[in-house]
């Protein structure tokens, strides 16, 4: 396949490599950053040259079958980077949370998505680790062996000390608790995006109509110095965070998505399926963020020519629907 990087920053980088791994053709990189803007990608990615250079051209991409796309986290912020290339008839897999299920946070401009790309024969889809993958997605697939589910809980918990520096930054590693979380509400760092995101595509796999969704994320004050992977946070300053998404069917919460990053944190994932007539639980040694959300995006990928042109969701990918109790 013919692939397009729009994005060239270190998920795009990584998405590259796996791209070339895997004997792909790369056509085109696109990218804003001067520093990079008209180098060989091949020099940039330390593996030679490729004949490929990274330019500001969104149109030198209409050669490739599916851009992958990795810029934003907010589809108001992206929707023109996205659509620019849907219009040329190319589909996008984004890492995009807020385009997982974009109908939450961003309806309006999910009708017109769909409806571009509908039009252009391009199909759009937004995915990574999580969401996308791990609390949600997966969550459904394990749920397809309840007959019948009560609710279910998902977990996530990463070392934050074990990840690269923007990801400590947008989480507020080592600054004052406080203004951590009066920076996550003003918008100015995300902490994690798409809690609410994964709640409804879990409701989507079951065609269970949720009441609604309530999200709450906070710092971690550290109760004393602690350290791990060379990364020091002294007592009173913010480790990372914790948050969680859930959704309720009436008073009653039936999902619930949870999600820590910490320095120190213990790496794992848990996922409990509670049923009528027995219970599931799941739990695995943690997940890389940034190499599964690529592999997972080329995973992807390499489907959506088959798919239907349109906005697309993971569950589109699923061979069957799972069964929420109604009561």
């Amino acid at each position: 396949m013919r692939f397009g990087v729009y994005g060239f920053g270190a998920i795009g980088r990584l998405a590259s490599r796996l791209i070339l791994d895997r004997g792909h053709e790369l056509v085109a990189v696109v990218d804003i950053d001067e520093r990079i803007v008209g180098k060989d990608v091949g020099e940039v990615l330390g593996k030679g040259s490729l004949g490929v250079e990274v330019t500001k051209d969104i149109s030198e991409l209409v050669d490739a079958d599916v851009v992958i796309h990795a810029t934003g986290s907010y589809l108001d912020r992206v929707f023109d980077q996205i659509a620019s290339v849907a219009r040329m008839g190319v589909h996008v897999v984004s890492t995009c949370e807020t385009l997982s299920y974009p109908y939450y946070r961003h309806p309006v401009l999910a009708l017109r998505l769909d409806e571009i790309a509908r039009s252009f024969g391009a199909v759009v889809i937004g995915t990574g680790i999580n969401p996308g993958y791990l609390l949600d997605t997966l969550v459904a697939v394990l749920a397809a062996s309840v007959p019948t589910v009560k609710r279910v809980r998902a977990v996530r918990s990463l070392d934050a000390a074990k990840r690269r520096e923007p990801f400590r930054k947008k989480i507020g590693v080592g600054e004052d608790p406080k203004l951590v979380e009066e920076r996550i509400s003003r918008g100015e760092i995300t902490g994690h995006v798409g809690y609410a995101e994964s709640v409804y595509l879990i409701a989507l796999a079951g065609d269970l109509n949720l009441a609604k969704v309530v999200e709450h994320q906070s710092a971690i004050p550290a109760v004393e110095d602690v350290e791990s992977a060379g990364i020091k946070v002294l007592r009173g300053m913010n480790r990372g965070i914790r948050g969680y998404g859930a959704g309720y069917v009436g008073d009653r919460e039936v999902i619930r998505v949870e999600f820590e990053a910490y320095v120190g944190a213990p790496e794992y994932e848990e996922i409990e399926i509670e049923g009528l007539e027995y219970s599931v639980k799941w739990r695995s040694t943690g997940t890389p963020g940034d190499l599964g959300t690529v592999t997972v995006a080329l995973n992807v990928a390499e489907r959506v020519p088959y798919m239907m042109p349109g906005l697309r969701f993971m569950t589109d990918m699923l061979p069957f629907k799972i069964r929420f109790t109604r009561g």
